[in-house]
């Protein structure tokens, strides 16, 4: 992995002892990690224990909570150009490296909301466990009868009767409502439905999961895939009562929150498509240059259309990576909100990249490509999900296509002025 982007010594440092990590425990744990999952109900009663043993180990190594950016007093003091780096690196193994090193969502967005809004008593009953990984989280946000991609669609209602607030709404996709680690939930909802400022009709509340009045209906699956023991569940609040003292930051301030919450985790996710990608392209190549796997008389890196895939591929995930690396520095030099521009392009480019990465890896495969036999039919599962999730393709595209035509006024100025500076050297005999 190279970069034009300078990373601290400590960066490197940490990208070589993950980069062993990943290669000797991670990789070699992915098979049995999926076996201690098990079948039936017990995929949501336990945890594979080979996760524990991997989290004390990133954890002697010092690779732990790596996500923190350098605002956090409770982080490591990465920059955001420098955690992306790592990500890279778990994304070669999605399914145990970013757990293993308590870098996993949603509780990598839980826990910055607790560091940047939480309140001191909120941070020590929520932040403080998850930071040590002894539990897990989850944010409810998306329902099941509304357009969510817009969310100020959002129907779940957050109404406030004296001293607590009745939650009452019915979400869907809720990432590690199945896990029995799962602890706390942010809930975003409406509290003032009919403020005539659309974004400031919604909060964010968190909920103790054991709240009476909580109900995760079932797992939903993904291509099949249910993502146990975290899963993406289905959850119905009913009357589900907590204290005022619950809000996040404050009343009608849930725009913000998951504006801050979601900036970097897109950074995040994008960069854990480029490890996806970079072991996808290994995959094909350890295929195609088999010399044991022969048509027509040659082994297939051999024909023309296979070798020209490798050479595509290799490309675009260069490219989406600079991209991915050029809005986490972007954001480390202004915030997330001044990277919305450079976080769009991210977030459209990278999931189709590694979409169409991985489907030419599969091609090479064969019937193999689809099989359980190999990483690539659930990296595809997982790459085109990534396209709904956390804002789908459209709603990026409009973002910043609206960021471009707002330059509209500022061209044609610029073009006026050229041309009459163009009339005035005429005018002088067409001299300077």
């Amino acid at each position: 992995m190279t970069s034009i982007f300078e990373v601290s010594p400590r960066c490197q440092e940490l990208q070589k002892k993950l980069i062993d990590f990943v290669n000797n425990d991670c990789l070699p744990a992915e098979e049995i990690y999926e076996s201690q999952v098990g079948t039936g109900d017990k995929r949501w009663t336990s945890v594979p224990p080979i996760m524990e043993e991997l989290k004390a180990k990133a954890k002697s190594l010092g690779l732990w909570n790596l996500f923190l950016n350098k605002s956090y007093p409770e982080g490591p003091g990465l920059t955001n150009l420098e955690y992306a780096t790592l990500c890279e690196i778990t994304g070669r193994c999605p399914r145990v490296a970013p757990e293993a090193l308590n870098c996993s969502a949603p509780d990598t967005g839980n826990m910055e909301v607790f560091a940047k809004y939480g309140t001191p008593e909120q941070k020590a009953k929520w932040l403080v466990p998850l930071m040590n990984g002894k539990i897990r989280s989850a944010f409810a946000m998306t329902e099941v009868a509304v357009s969510s991609s817009d969310a100020t669609n959002i129907e779940t209602s957050i109404e406030r009767v004296g001293d607590h607030y009745i939650i009452n709404g019915h979400k869907w996709w809720i990432s590690g409502a199945g896990d029995p680690r799962c602890k706390v939930y942010l809930v975003m909802g409406k509290s003032d439905p009919k403020n005539e400022h659309k974004y400031r009709q919604q909060s964010i509340v968190v909920v103790p999961a054991d709240t009476p009045g909580i109900e995760v209906v079932r797992p939903m699956q993904v291509f099949g895939y249910d993502d146990a023991p975290e899963g993406h569940c289905e959850v119905k609040f009913t009357n589900v009562r907590v204290p005022v003292a619950n809000i996040i930051l404050g009343e009608g301030r849930g725009f913000e929150v998951i504006q801050g919450r979601l900036g970097p985790g897109r950074i995040h996710h994008c960069m854990r498509a480029i490890g996806m990608a970079e072991r996808s392209l290994d995959v094909m190549i350890a295929r195609v240059t088999d010399p044991s796997r022969r048509t027509f008389g040659r082994i297939l890196a051999r024909h023309g259309t296979v070798a020209a895939d490798v050479a595509k591929m290799r490309i675009e995930i260069n490219a989406s990576r600079l991209m991915v690396l050029s809005a986490a520095d972007k954001i480390d030099k202004t915030d997330a909100k001044g990277a919305l521009r450079d976080i769009a392009m991210a977030k459209i480019m990278v999931p189709q990249m590694l979409q169409r990465v991985i489907d030419l890896a599969i091609q090479a495969h064969g019937a193999a490509g689809v099989s359980q036999d190999f990483p690539l039919a659930r990296f595809y599962a997982g790459a085109r999900t990534l396209r709904i999730a956390d804002g789908p393709d459209e709603v990026h595209t409009m973002q910043l296509a609206r960021f471009e035509l707002m330059r509209g006024d500022d061209i044609r100025a610029r073009d006026s002025a050229i041309k009459a500076r163009r009339a005035q050297i005429l005018d002088n005999g067409s001299k300077l």
